[in-house]
């Protein structure tokens, strides 16, 4: 059985417009964490199980189109990426940066890899995987311009689609939840120190 507050969650979210589908099953929530190697937080897997979006920029985790939705996964590493090489974007914490791009790439992405998946929840919307608790906080993640966009699941869905657009942006408790490598403050204080940055146009996206 649905959770009734997640039950309730889509029903009101339904109402504003956002359709849904039945819940997941538990064989394909088992099959989705299999197939993509991570698994749900209990919050967003109780919402996902209370109804599955269906909406377009939703991610479809009934049919699981590989090609998709592992592009959608792999998006935050491929961003990090494009922007050490492009935009000399570099955490202090990650060592001393090599000089060749080359190695600077590949000691970002082991960096990247190891640390917890971020899974979409909305278009560029998505909470990581890690730790496997409810209550992980939403980024809204475009390349290395990565911010809080909900405290947890249910802040931000309703700020996403039940917030009207006049209300501006809501403050960030100093309390969310802080996830290992996702520091977003190092990430804003390191983007933000390098001045204008170069945008990813899908053309020079990195392996």
């Amino acid at each position: 059985m649905a959770d009734a507050m997640w039950t309730d969650v889509v029903a009101t979210l339904r109402d504003n417009g956002v359709p849904f589908e039945a819940g997941l099953t538990n064989e394909e929530v088992e099959v989705a964490e299999e197939r993509y190697r991570f698994q749900f937080p209990p919050d967003l897997r109780a919402f996902l199980q209370a109804g599955l979006p269906s909406a377009r920029d939703f991610p479809d985790w009934r049919k699981c189109d590989d090609a998709l939705l592992s592009g959608w996964l792999d998006l935050p590493r491929r961003g990090i990426l494009f922007d050490v090489v492009h935009n000399n974007f570099w955490l202090d914490e990650w060592g001393l940066r090599p000089p060749s791009a080359e190695d600077a790439q590949r000691v970002a992405n082991e960096k990247v890899v190891t640390a917890p998946r971020l899974i979409p929840i909305f278009k560029h919307r998505m909470m990581p995987s890690e730790p496997c608790l409810a209550g992980n906080p939403v980024f809204s993640v475009h390349q290395t311009d990565i911010i809080y966009y909900g405290v947890d699941l249910r802040d931000y869905l309703i700020h996403e689609f039940l917030v009207r657009e006049d209300v501006g942006i809501w403050p960030i408790p100093e309390d969310v939840r802080q996830v290992p490598f996702w520091d977003l403050r190092l990430f804003m204080k390191v983007r933000w120190s390098r001045g204008p940055c170069v945008f990813d146009n899908g053309e020079g996206v990195l392996p």
